[in-house]
């Protein structure tokens, strides 16, 4: 078999058989085959799409490149959770408390955060003392234990998927709905969970700026997953306002904590009882509004705040900065931006938003890059609120006031007032 034939077979828009699938992944993970013929191929996909047995055979090949890890031990159904990303998504810090409160069995492997879709890990290492690197003994016994753990990706999984994203990310071949859907599949079939929810955002600050894009891609994991043994349950979520107030690392965790202890705001509320209600009646704990029922108690009698404290205690984290959330990281410099005018807020480009919170020092531009734990901002009017000239549309968290200035810029940019 010879790569170019498959490159321009691809590129003429025909059906590539299993075996040529596994000659292009394998052949790249063995390094036979260069980065400039790689990205010729994946550039023919974007182009040409694939089907669902391609998208099948692509993500069975990229998840058996490594290690699958059986969680059978844990003895119950074993839920997780993916997000495709988005601004101020911090729902994995309630749903997995709320899924452990109410019976349930958590267990998410999760990755650091790339631009502006922040990552679950970055928002508990803001927490002192957690950590994301714990054995699999470890992570299999504080599930059985304590009914929940998040962890980074082990390095042995899916290391054709690790290779191949690099790749995309550097050659304009990210938003392709095979390739997007084969890469979150493979990652979460290594895993071993029995439940895979999958939250697929649309709008301005998501990947999928389109619906109908969001539904396309839900139905082909939904494909993919059927067809290699796994059901898995997309959710689709509107991105075009931030989720939440709060975009950053410690403030979106102090916006978690707030819904736990039965309060914050209704819209990430609402997605976590959603979501967590899924994962519970998929796992076979009873129907849709009976466990929707169980999640909104969990919140309002403290259980699943307690659930949370325990993950956090039993990863090494400081319990005392959850109880007491001053104890977390805070940024040098704080500023809040005030409206011009009297109006009302038409559109906020979410995406501008996110990169404002890049800009301060929340998310990463490079994988190798460092955060600030304590930078971001608050997010104070949404889209549809009526303000008044000197009303407080956000307040900027950043340790360089530079790059507050810098960021009240790109938020003016991003909301537009009439």
């Amino acid at each position: 078999m010879e790569t170019v034939p498959l490159i321009l077979k691809k590129a003429h828009g025909e059906r590539l058989l299993d075996t040529e699938i596994e000659w292009m992944v394998m052949g790249y993970l063995r390094d036979r085959i260069p980065d400039y013929q790689m990205s010729a191929f994946l550039m023919a996909v974007c182009q040409r799409g694939m089907d669902t047995a391609e998208c099948t055979a692509l993500t069975r090949c990229m998840r058996d490149s490594g290690e699958c890890l059986d969680l059978s031990g844990i003895g119950h159904p074993v839920c997780d959770k993916h997000s495709t990303g988005g601004v101020g998504d911090k729902t994995t810090l309630v749903v997995l408390p709320v899924v452990a409160a109410c019976g349930g069995y958590g267990a998410k492997m999760s990755g650091r955060g790339l631009g502006y879709t922040g990552g679950t890990v970055d928002k508990l290492h803001a927490i002192p003392g957690f950590s994301t690197e714990l054995s699999l003994g470890h992570f299999i016994r504080q599930v059985q234990t304590e009914g929940l753990a998040v962890v980074e990706q082990m390095k042995n999984l899916v290391p054709a998927d690790k290779k191949i994203y690099a790749l995309r990310d550097v050659t304009g071949t990210v938003e392709s709905i095979p390739l997007i859907a084969s890469s979150i599949l493979s990652k979460k079939l290594a895993s071993g969970a029995d439940v895979i929810v999958i939250d697929v955002k649309y709008g301005r600050g998501a990947f999928m700026k389109e619906r109908n894009s969001a539904t396309a891609l839900g139905n082909m994991l939904r494909q993919v997953g059927s067809a290699l043994g796994k059901e898995v349950h997309p959710v689709l979520s509107s991105m075009d306002v931030p989720l939440g107030c709060a975009v950053g690392n410690a403030i979106e965790v102090r916006e978690a904590i707030d819904v736990l202890r039965g309060g914050g705001t209704e819209d990430v509320r609402s997605l976590s009882v959603t979501l967590a209600a899924k994962m519970l009646a998929l796992s076979g704990m009873g129907s849709e509004d009976e466990c929707r029922a169980a999640a909104v108690q969990s919140l309002k009698d403290g259980s699943a705040y307690d659930k949370f404290c325990r993950m956090v205690w039993a990863q090494g984290g400081d319990v005392s900065a959850v109880e007491d959330v001053e104890r977390l990281p805070a940024a040098k410099y704080r500023q809040i931006l005030y409206a011009e005018r009297t109006g009302e807020i038409r559109k906020m480009q979410t995406d501008k938003i996110g990169e404002a919170a890049v800009t301060l020092g929340a998310g990463r531009r490079r994988k190798d890059a460092e955060i600030s734990y304590g930078a971001g901002l608050m997010v104070f009017r949404k889209t549809g609120e009526i303000v008044k000239a000197g009303d407080a549309l956000a307040e900027f968290y950043s340790d360089d006031k530079d790059c507050i200035t810098a960021a009240s810029r790109l938020y003016r940019d991003a909301v537009s007032v009439e």
